[in-house]
């Protein structure tokens, strides 16, 4: 396999503020998750797409990795292939919690061309969470890049069974923390209906809050309404892809053959 080329740091640095300039739009940014090359030029060929964002479970499932275990390098390679392609599309990846070192994670991943990313606090102690956010913000400025930072708060996913109230109450907390710190966003993962939207929209700000798009949760154009400044979709849009591979294979185990209706996408 041969090494793609490091990107024009300019360049980079224009990919970033457009990522921000999409985040503050009136309209949500709708973001497809892709986990490979292959599947971010499928996406890339539609015209709706202004931004790539990567699914961190994804690439890692694809390398036979659980989420959140895989390596730095492994998944930098990867979305640096996917920058490749992506031309002047902003990419946003999935950086997991930053690992070790928040500052040398953004500095490598401004490195192969990535203009913003997700980082999860995993429920750390808040002064700690934000320090790593504030540390990730200011190594990206120190590249002269305007670093797009979707800053993910686990208020949901990392506490069940509390009172719905304290996971807002918490959220609201980590995420204006979060961007005085730096971040651009903060992202919310977790079923939130109206109602919790709402409240987390007041709370965090108009344009603020980016949220995951799941079975069971509002559409886009309901999340725009509210305020909200952007959803994707993680690993379920890999999902959807396994799903029909196991299908078509099912079928062709039973005698069946490959659907008229198969484009030819790779």
């Amino acid at each position: 396999m041969t090494a793609t080329p490091a990107p024009d740091a300019a360049a980079t640095a224009a990919r970033a503020r457009r990522l921000s300039e999409l985040h503050a739009a009136p309209e949500i940014l709708r973001v497809v998750n892709v986990w490979d090359v292959v599947s971010a030029r499928t996406v890339l060929a539609l015209p709706q797409t202004t931004a790539l964002a990567t699914a961190g479970h994804s690439i890692a499932a694809s390398f036979g990795y659980a989420d959140g275990t895989i390596p730095l390098e492994t998944t930098l390679d990867m979305v640096g292939r996917i920058v490749a392609v992506a031309g002047d599309v902003p990419v946003s990846a999935d950086l997991d919690d930053g690992y070790d070192d928040p500052a040398d994670t953004v500095r490598r991943a401004i490195g192969v061309g990535i203009a913003g990313a997700n980082m999860e606090d995993r429920l750390a102690p808040l002064p700690e969470a934000a320090a790593r956010v504030e540390a990730l913000v200011r190594a990206a400025d120190a590249e002269g890049v305007p670093f797009a930072l979707n800053a993910r708060t686990d208020a949901f996913l990392r506490a069940p069974g509390r009172a719905v109230e304290e996971s807002v109450a918490d959220a609201v907390e980590r995420g204006r923390a979060y961007l005085d710190a730096g971040a651009d966003i903060v992202f919310v993962p977790g079923i939130l209906d109206a109602d919790v939207t709402r409240q987390l929209v007041e709370g965090i700000g108009e344009r603020k809050v980016s949220v995951i798009g799941l079975p069971g949760a509002l559409s886009a154009a309901e999340y725009e309404a509210l305020g909200v400044a952007r959803i994707s979709y993680g690993p379920t849009t890999q999902n959807v892809a396994l799903t029909a591979l196991q299908d078509v294979a099912a079928s062709l185990y039973a005698d069946g053959v490959i659907p008229a209706s198969t484009r030819a996408l790779n």
